[in-house]
């Protein structure tokens, strides 16, 4: 827990500093509030947003707001940013929560696979998934695969494979839930992360397999199902839990790719990509420190499931 207070706080400095790093912030709030740019309406707005004040007072008061749930408003619209995080924020979620189930459930029996049959067909298999898989950027997966079943596969006359290039639901439904508009950015964010998890897996798996204790289950006559689940995979939990948590967390930052590639109307898109674009700093500087708490958040998940997965840890 002191990890994560002192982390936040570093956030929350890193975040004010680049905020003072960028330029006068007056500059920023002169338009929208409609202020002329006389040197008068400027003192005025900067004493109506307490920016004459000292840097140090100007970030208690920041944190204080944070601490409250005030993140300011947009520049463009004039809303609470924290309103526009958190009509946005869910759709991301769902599509990272997909990323990471695909990625899960790939990945890591895959990497549990290519290490019992090491130096097999079926090893060299998953490798190159796995060598594939981290080279190939998302953005480029994500255009090959809108290019393959919408475009090719459906004039080819395989429409039955034909997948929504687009959007997370038909514009006539936009609060139904439609599981084939998940598919190809599902696919995409979760392609990179099944890759990383083969491989640590594959690590894990191989590192327990050599122990000693292993060799004596094979020896007592144990099953080879048995050896592999229940005494190799269990203890070889510990680096793809560390992997799963926080890769939830980087998925939740790393949507924007997968959603600037097919429209999702998700946090990253709106609220990274779009305020970079407006310049609407308190929309960046809310939705990075929003990104930092997840993933704080997570990394305490992963270090509480050690002890659930290894009983020889625990925690003072």
């Amino acid at each position: 827990m002191a990890f994560v207070f002192v982390s936040l706080i570093g956030a929350t400095a890193i975040v004010f500093a680049l905020s003072r790093m960028a330029g006068d912030p007056i500059l920023l709030y002169a338009k929208p509030y409609g202020y002329g740019d006389t040197e008068k309406y400027l003192d005025e707005l900067r004493r109506h947003l307490g920016l004459d004040q000292p840097l140090v007072v100007q970030y208690v008061k920041w944190v204080w707001q944070l601490a409250q749930g005030d993140l300011g408003l947009t520049l463009l619209s004039r809303r609470p940013v924290i309103d526009v995080i958190g009509e946005k924020i869910w759709n991301t979620f769902q599509l990272a929560f997909t990323g990471w189930l695909f990625a899960t459930i790939l990945g890591v029996p895959l990497g549990v696979l290519s290490a019992v049959k090491r130096g097999t067909y079926w090893d060299y298999l998953g490798r190159g998934f796995a060598l594939f898989g981290q080279a190939l950027p998302a953005f480029w997966v994500g255009v090959m695969l809108v290019l393959l079943f919408a475009i090719v596969l459906p004039r080819a006359g395989f429409e039955f494979l034909q997948l929504p290039a687009a959007f997370k639901a038909p514009t006539d439904d936009q609060y139904g839930f439609h599981p084939e508009y998940f598919i190809l950015p599902t696919i995409t964010i979760g392609w990179g992360a099944a890759a990383g998890y083969l491989r640590i897996t594959r690590s894990a798996m191989l590192e327990v397999l050599d122990s000693e204790f292993v060799k004596l289950a094979r020896a007592k006559g144990a099953s080879t199902s048995s050896v592999i689940w229940k005494h190799a995979f269990k203890n070889a939990l510990i680096p793809p839990l560390t992997v799963s948590a926080l890769l939830l967390a980087g998925l939740m930052n790393g949507a924007v790719v997968a959603e600037v590639v097919f429209a999702w109307p998700g946090l990253g898109r709106i609220a990274l990509v779009e305020a970079v674009n407006n310049n609407d700093f308190p929309l960046l500087t809310g939705a990075i420190f929003i990104f930092t708490i997840i993933y704080l958040v997570m990394n305490f998940v992963a270090d509480m499931l050690y002890a659930w997965a290894d009983p020889r840890i625990r925690y003072s």
